[in-house]
């Protein structure tokens, strides 16, 4: 952890933080202006594109026909604040500045390792709650993801952790009937130190609405809890936990709809793709074949891949290596079109409908892959 802060603090210092930020947001209610708690040249270029990126209130209307709120992004990057905790505070202060407590929706996102924030996850569930909607998030690294998952570093779990804290701290002092709905995230790394972070001891009393956990990193324990629970003939790469009602499951081919009973109070979805190695991969596989190995083959697996000692170790960490260059769908590339019906799923907009979600998965499927913001009608 002491190397890890160290390089984080080098490259602090090396990257171009501070002299090439582009000019800050001009609108006082955007984090990073003038009006802002939030230093913009701090926050540093993730966090800058996730700010200044995304659907405005213009663009939703079009796609919905309906009146619509620019939606609130607020991030807080690792320069901005010498704690976690000091990033969270602020990132809380920022959120209470622009009224995200009065929005519909507030989403706890945990960014991936460098402090990006996937468009594909984050545009889609604006537009269906007509831009009623807040996302918080704060840096812990500028590492890429890879080297930290290695390392199993504690940077990023305290962060999810203190901003966890720090949001659901207050969130809860809130009227029950005059506060969001509150929703956790993460992608890769991000949802990893967000399941962490998710403490259900903590959530007792006043629970979140749920979560959605895109791609989870195969040491994260609450993932590997919750898989040990699949019911018996469900395949290990899309498990069945119980009647449903808590968790689901979804991939490339599931949506995460289908279960033997509804949703309950609060509602957990997974979004894992059978081809993930970052996901599948198993350290216990230099002498035994990993569970999925032992079901059939999934849709986008190959039909030779067998067990060998030693050898399957090797090829999945080869894999992992070079899940990040899979086409979109596949590996660890996810993609907005895999992201909307989940977040139907979990958020439950409403008037929401299945017709909707085809329609916003065209949509985001004619700007670029990444996300659905310059989709254009």
């Amino acid at each position: 952890d002491r190397v890890v802060a160290t390089l984080d603090e080098s490259y602090e210092t090396a990257q171009a933080l501070f002299d090439n930020a582009p000019p800050p947001p001009s609108d006082p209610r955007m984090t990073g202006s003038a009006g802002s708690l939030v230093d913009w040249a701090a926050i540093g270029e993730p966090g800058r594109d996730f700010i200044t990126s995304g659907p405005d209130a213009a663009a939703i209307s079009a796609f919905t026909g309906r009146p619509a709120m620019d939606p609130i992004r607020v991030y807080v990057g690792r320069a901005n604040g010498e704690t976690p905790r000091a990033r969270a505070e602020l990132a809380l202060a920022e959120l209470k500045r622009q009224g995200a407590f009065e929005r519909a929706v507030l989403i706890v996102a945990s960014p991936t390792g460098t402090g990006w924030m996937d468009p594909g996850a984050h545009d889609p569930v604006e537009y269906m709650h007509d831009g009623d909607i807040a996302t918080v998030a704060a840096q812990y690294s500028y590492l890429q993801s890879p080297l930290a998952l290695i390392l199993e570093t504690e940077t990023g779990l305290e962060q999810a952790t203190a901003l966890q804290d720090a949001v659901h701290g207050h969130w809860k002092t809130l009227p029950a009937d005059a506060r969001p709905r509150l929703y956790v995230h993460g992608l890769s790394l991000g949802a990893w130190s967000s399941m962490h972070a998710t403490n259900l001891f903590r959530l007792m009393d006043d629970p979140i609405d749920g979560a959605f956990w895109a791609g989870p990193p195969f040491p994260s324990a609450f993932w590997n809890y919750v898989q040990r629970q699949r019911e018996p003939g469900s395949p290990w790469v899309l498990p069945q936990i119980g009647d449903g009602s808590l968790v689901r499951y979804a991939s490339h081919t599931a949506d995460a709809s289908r279960a033997t009973a509804g949703w309950g109070r609060m509602r957990i979805a997974f979004l894992q793709y059978s081809s993930d190695p970052v996901v599948f991969y198993d350290p216990y596989s230099l002498w035994r074949a990993p569970p999925w190995m032992r079901d059939p083959p999934a849709e986008d697996m190959s039909d030779h891949f067998v067990f060998v000692p030693v050898v399957t170790q090797f090829q999945l960490a080869l894999d992992m290596a070079l899940s990040f260059g899979s086409p979109p769908g596949h590996g660890h590339a996810y993609y907005a079109q895999d992201y909307i019906a989940p977040w139907a799923e979990v958020t439950a907009p409403q008037g929401w409908t299945q017709a909707d979600t085809t329609r916003l998965k065209a949509h985001c499927d004619k700007g670029f892959q990444a996300g659905c913001s310059d989709a254009v009608d």
